[in-house]
């Protein structure tokens, strides 16, 4: 019986590399599931396994227990979610105004998701060269939002390397996740942070202002400055699997601190009297866009959000 971390997922096959550096093609025998999460892959990038080996292939007979997990919704209609990645230290989302555009109702559902799953999220502001002076506005607007949450903002030019040694220091020693839409530049920012990766990038589709996807899987690179990085497919966007709308407000750090204040300890912040958030957000101290943002979460249907 051997041991060791997942580094990369085909679905069917899974690359696991040793404490003593070495790396084996494995296989799960059967259907392996766990316990409590519907999902489309029962092991994911970043695991922890153990496997048996022998001349004819590695099977995986065992998954740690996991410190936390994020996941996406699965890219067909079924019940079903797609762990991406598993132990996870901090998650970098990929943020671009434009070229193509960011919503804000991505951002946020990508952020409530890494709450519930207890990850620490930054947001980098890429392609920063490229914004005119509305773009340059929009920014500065998001980041005043997201700091006074709590949130890290760093702005970072892949073109011209613009705060790329901030965000390695941010990153050194710590397992890390880089996320967002296809055509952010995830991958060229990883071939930046860790030249000689090579990794393939795709243009921005001019028509649609979005990008094609070029990473069909996660995957899992070791920096040579200590620590990995987490390279994810595209993700066009996240459902709310496993939060129960009576907790929802707890992954919105501003609304859950504020609720409080609230006259009813139940209160939904939606249409009770005497509520703290909903004067909050009229009085300008909670962000409009991040409780429309929980509002659709909380209104949004049970069947639907797996579409």
């Amino acid at each position: 019986m051997k041991e060791g971390l997942v580094i990369k997922s085909t679905g069917s096959w899974y690359t696991v590399k040793t404490d003593d550096g070495e790396v084996h093609d494995c296989r799960i025998k059967g259907r392996f599931r766990m316990d409590g999460i519907r999902t489309t892959n029962p092991i994911s990038v970043g695991d922890m396994v153990e496997f048996n080996q022998d001349k004819d292939s590695n099977v995986i007979v065992k998954i740690h227990d996991r410190k936390n997990y994020i996941i996406r919704k699965s890219t067909n209609l079924s019940k079903s979610s797609q762990i991406i990645a598993a132990n996870i230290d901090h998650a970098f989302l990929i943020v671009t105004v434009n070229y193509p555009l960011t919503t804000s109702t991505f951002i946020d559902r990508f952020l409530a998701a890494a709450e519930a799953y207890n990850i620490p999220v930054n947001l980098v502001f890429n392609k920063v060269d490229r914004y005119r002076e509305k773009d340059l506005v929009q920014l500065q607007e998001l980041k005043n939002i997201y700091q006074n949450i709590g949130y890290k903002c760093f702005e970072v030019s892949a073109k011209t390397g613009l705060n790329m040694d901030v965000l390695k220091e941010e990153m050194k020693g710590k397992i890390n996740l880089l996320s967002g839409h296809s055509g952010v530049g995830k991958s060229t920012l990883i071939n930046l942070i860790q030249p000689g990766l090579d990794l393939k990038t795709g243009e921005i589709s001019e028509s649609h202002s979005s990008g094609r996807h070029t990473t069909t899987f996660s995957e899992m690179f070791e920096l040579d400055f200590s620590g990995y990085i987490i390279d994810t497919p595209g993700i066009r966007g996240f459902g709310t699997f496993d939060m129960k709308k009576e907790e929802m407000f707890h992954f919105f750090p501003e609304i859950f601190r504020t609720s409080k204040h609230c006259q009813f300890h139940n209160c939904t912040h939606m249409h009770e009297p005497k509520c703290a958030v909903k004067k909050a957000v009229e009085n300008g101290e909670i962000a409009e866009s991040r409780y429309d943002s929980y509002w659709g979460m909380m209104s949004e249907d049970e069947e639907l959000k797996y579409r």
